[in-house]
């Protein structure tokens, strides 16, 4: 069974997806079945319950939102993808809060040549797992922000909140 819930955090409401303690998704909607839907087949027919508290993985978000910009590192993530993808999600991870990359760096951190970025452009786009994998530490190297799957306003919140600006 997946528990899902809802958390209010000044970025907007937060949906988050846990199986078995191991996040599965995240991201900026105030409607967990969004994200649900987006889980893969297999983990959607295990249903979904949204729950008051998820424990750890609720009081790691309370917490980054209180300026401990590092506690989503600790939370346990796992979303589908091949091995490039994973590799990418991996080094999206390892992007410190209050710090960018750029597409084609962030290539390069997993292992991949700077030719990479439009690889790595995807990995971000199809990233389930927000803000834990934190795709909005990555902008274009033309500048400005880029995309973001929950808007450009979110992004550009939550790295001014890393950088301690909000």
């Amino acid at each position: 069974m997946i528990d899902a819930q809802v958390l209010p955090t000044p970025a907007g409401e937060l949906s988050v997806l846990v199986r078995d303690g191991v996040l599965v998704a995240g991201g900026f909607t105030g409607e967990p079945k969004e994200m649900f839907v987006r889980l893969a087949p297999a983990l959607q027919a295990e249903g979904m319950t949204v729950v008051d508290d998820l424990g750890p993985v609720s009081r790691a978000v309370r917490d980054y939102f209180a300026g401990d910009l590092d506690a989503l590192d600790a939370v346990p993530v796992e979303q589908p993808g091949s091995l490039r993808r994973k590799a990418l999600h991996q080094a999206l991870r390892e992007v410190k809060a209050g710090t960018t990359v750029t597409y084609a760096e962030l290539a390069e951190r997993a292992g991949m040549p700077r030719s990479a970025a439009r690889a790595a452009g995807g990995a971000c786009a199809q990233n389930l797992i927000a803000p834990f994998v934190p795709c909005h530490r990555v902008l274009p190297s033309t500048g400005g922000f880029g995309g973001y799957y929950y808007g450009v306003a979110v992004k550009a919140w939550l790295l001014a909140h890393e950088s301690g600006r909000n």
